[in-house]
């Protein structure tokens, strides 16, 4: 009897890939069957939590199951990432990912983990400037009397970032090589004490993502010289970019995207695309990501994988120019 079913169960998957059938049809058919998991490197309460959420509800009632988040921070994401790839691939567990994805293969030794070979990409979901922000009173008013402090203290404008590595750092850095500066890097651990500091005259400059500046910029105690982003911040429309400032091309954004495991079957993969897509035409996730200061940005999976490779590489040009190591 057990070898009769044995039989008939490779006889119908040969009579299967005979007639064209895909593999992994059925499977597809039925997915999603029970609740996603949707893992974020960062702690609860933080922008990339907060935008995980908001797709994740509406992802859930696209889908018809439920969706949740579960919090991994640590080792700047790559304990989120290596639980990642080690799930199957089935569709059931994500991870909204930031610039880190990119970037830490090249700043971690040996590298964690290799993009193309673990992960699969599924879909950009939105992208948040990186500002260069002074307190109130500050003599530096402009992103060009920056550059001007700059070139006339080599070394001597300190700029605070939210850590070694992060994308505030690079971005920081690339516009340093951009400029023809030499700024004094101030790492810290986040962004919130890198701020304090800014505000209590400790440092003269700080890059942040967008988000963590707001609502000090609203009430005139952060002045926001210029935005990293290819075109100016809805939430901060007299602010001009970098490249308006006279440095045309530069642009540096934190960046969300949801990954999946490697292998994952294409029907499945586009299911999960498709379902992030209509998600991003919702009023509520763009609403979270306009209050971060962001866009979203729909699209095919294959704008994200090109977005990867691209970031991979500049980055981690720059990180091997830069001698940049992480916290």
């Amino acid at each position: 009897m057990k070898t009769t079913l044995i039989r008939r169960h490779f006889l119908t998957l040969a009579s299967a890939l005979a007639l064209g059938a895909p593999v992994h049809a059925s499977a597809a058919d039925a997915y999603p069957s029970k609740p996603i998991k949707i893992l974020v490197g960062y702690s609860a309460g933080g922008a990339v939590d907060a935008i995980a959420r908001s797709v994740g509800q509406r992802m859930s009632a696209i889908l018809g199951q439920p969706v949740v988040v579960e919090n991994k921070p640590g080792a700047g994401t790559n304990i989120a990432v290596k639980a990642l790839i080690a799930s199957p691939p089935d569709g059931y567990t994500l991870l909204l990912a930031a610039n880190a994805l990119a970037v830490n293969p090249s700043l971690f030794e040996p590298a964690p983990y290799d993009l193309e070979r673990d992960l699969t990409p599924v879909a950009l979901v939105g992208r948040v400037p990186v500002v260069f922000t002074v307190r109130e009173g500050s003599a530096i008013r402009t992103l060009p009397e920056l550059v001007a402090a700059a070139k006339a203290r080599p070394g001597g404008v300190t700029v605070a970032t939210p850590g070694n590595g992060s994308t505030p750092h690079l971005a920081m850095e690339l516009f340093q090589h951009t400029a023809g500066l030499s700024l004094r890097h101030v790492p810290y651990k986040g962004g919130a004490q890198a701020i304090t500091d800014v505000l209590g005259g400790h440092v003269d400059v700080v890059a942040v993502n967008a988000l963590e500046v707001l609502p000090l910029a609203k009430s005139g105690k952060l002045k926001v010289l210029a935005v990293m982003s290819s075109e100016r911040a809805a939430v901060l429309p007299g602010v001009p970019t970098v490249a308006e400032s006279g440095y045309p091309g530069f642009e540096s954004s934190v960046w969300y995207g949801f990954v999946a495991p490697a292998r994952l079957p294409q029907p499945v993969l586009d299911k999960l695309h498709d379902a992030v897509q209509k998600a991003l035409q919702s009023p509520e996730v763009r609403d979270q990501l306009a209050a971060a200061g962001g866009v979203a940005l729909p699209g095919p999976a294959a704008q994200f994988d090109k977005l990867l490779k691209t970031d991979a590489a500049r980055y981690g040009k720059l990180i091997r120019e830069a001698s940049i190591k992480p916290d």
